[in-house]
């Protein structure tokens, strides 16, 4: 008896350290990193503006910030027993198997379902991402049928990939090419299927361990760089949160709950609010000049401008872009798009904003020091002789003829 009770004893407590680890820390309490809490909450806002791309220091809370961001999420209505998420009523949105039913006049029986997170694991194979022929259904049944990988399971989700830049770059092609057209076609073994697989890709890693390729940088909307803590205060508050968390996570949850809900409500005021913000064409026209000045190839920094504009102006309750809102956001919009130098010093985001201020007409405006660099030497720094016959050119640039 004395056995039994000690493993129901175990298995309780066993049970309750599984339940402690489904619960997450409160986003509304993380501290510092607004640019990258700003990129998620926007991203959330559009999903159309392409993820986000979060490169910085190990232990600066990039996974828990992403793995909080689903707690705000609503919940969704799925098909019941459909493993591609499939919306019951928008046929964009559904799988195979519930389109055909749709389609036959059927009634789809559906259920409530928590916003998806799906996280891609480095050693995962291309089969288990993108999904595979059903070896059970064929060796019980006779028959070829498809088994959904985790590209499936996070449409209408969130996909997060942790140390990106060491994932293999065939994985990541698949992944943001699937990202981009919100579709997933599976060639198997005589087995043909597409589904959709509309999902926000959330990407984080450590530059120091390995860079990507300008080609895979260029797919993410938006990229922030992540830097710990410097404020004592911010990092104390931090600390004390996540031991009042750690020693009773229900207690803690039920006092920030207030906050939690004031962001759910406003997460889905600006979703309803997106459809009505405009932008004035003098505005695209100054964006599209930014973009040329620096180089930008292709356009998809144009449109990621436009969109995380428009849903910055929505996540704050207004109706009309402003000059001062594109410069608030189009650093982590173009900053990652630029050519890289190896000898160059002075990080894209701060290039970006050099453009913007010169393309915007902001004539009282002067540069930055970059990197605590002192005023004086902003332009020196940014690459810009300053005195005597050479001024305005780079330097070590030949003047030639």
């Amino acid at each position: 008896m004395t056995g039994d009770g000690g493993g129901g004893g175990g298995l309780t407590r066993s049970r309750s350290l599984q339940e402690a680890r489904r619960k997450v820390f409160p986003f509304s309490r993380l501290a510092g990193q607004p640019e990258l809490k700003l990129a998620l909450l926007l991203n959330v806002v559009d999903p159309k503006i392409g993820g986000v791309l979060a490169m910085g220091d190990r232990g600066t809370g990039k996974s828990v910030a992403v793995r909080a961001l689903v707690e705000l999420l609503p919940t969704i209505d799925v098909v019941e027993g459909d493993a591609f998420n499939s919306d019951p009523e928008d046929t964009r949105l559904m799988g195979p198997e519930a389109l055909a039913a749709k389609r036959a006049g059927q009634k789809l029986a559906s259920r409530p379902m928590r916003t998806p997170l799906i996280e891609l694991p480095l050693g995962a194979t291309e089969d288990r991402v993108c999904g595979t022929i059903d070896i059970e259904a064929a060796l019980q049944e006779g028959k070829r049928a498809y088994e959904p990988g985790l590209l499936a399971k996070a449409n209408r989700g969130i996909l997060y990939v942790d140390e990106v830049n060491l994932l293999d770059d065939s994985l990541v092609d698949v992944v943001l090419d699937s990202a981009a057209s919100g579709l997933n076609t599976v060639e198997r073994e005589g087995v043909s299927v597409s589904h959709p697989a509309k999902y926000i890709l959330v990407g984080s890693g450590n530059p120091a361990e390995g860079e990507m390729r300008p080609q895979l940088l260029d797919r993410f909307g938006c990229s922030v760089e992540i830097k710990t803590l410097d404020d004592a205060d911010e990092r104390l508050a931090m600390v004390l949160d996540r031991m009042d968390f750690d020693a009773d996570p229900d207690a803690f949850l039920a006092k920030v709950e207030p906050e939690q809900e004031e962001v759910r409500q406003q997460i889905l005021a600006a979703r309803a609010q997106l459809p009505r913000v405009t932008v004035a064409r003098d505005i695209k026209l100054k964006v599209a000049e930014v973009c040329s000045a620096l180089g930008i190839e292709g356009l998809r920094g144009d449109i990621v401008v436009d969109r995380v504009a428009k849903a910055l102006v929505a996540w704050e309750g207004r109706e009309e872009v402003t000059e001062e809102d594109v410069g608030r956001i189009i650093g982590m919009c173009l900053g990652h798009r630029m050519r890289k130098d190896p000898l160059d010093p002075i990080d894209g985001g701060f290039k970006v904003l050099v453009a913007f201020k010169r393309v915007f007409n902001d004539e009282d405006w002067e540069p930055p020091a970059p990197e605590g660099a002192a005023p004086a030497e902003a332009a020196e720094a940014a690459g810009v002789e300053t005195e005597g016959e050479r001024t305005g050119l780079k330097p070590g640039q030949w003047r030639g003829l």
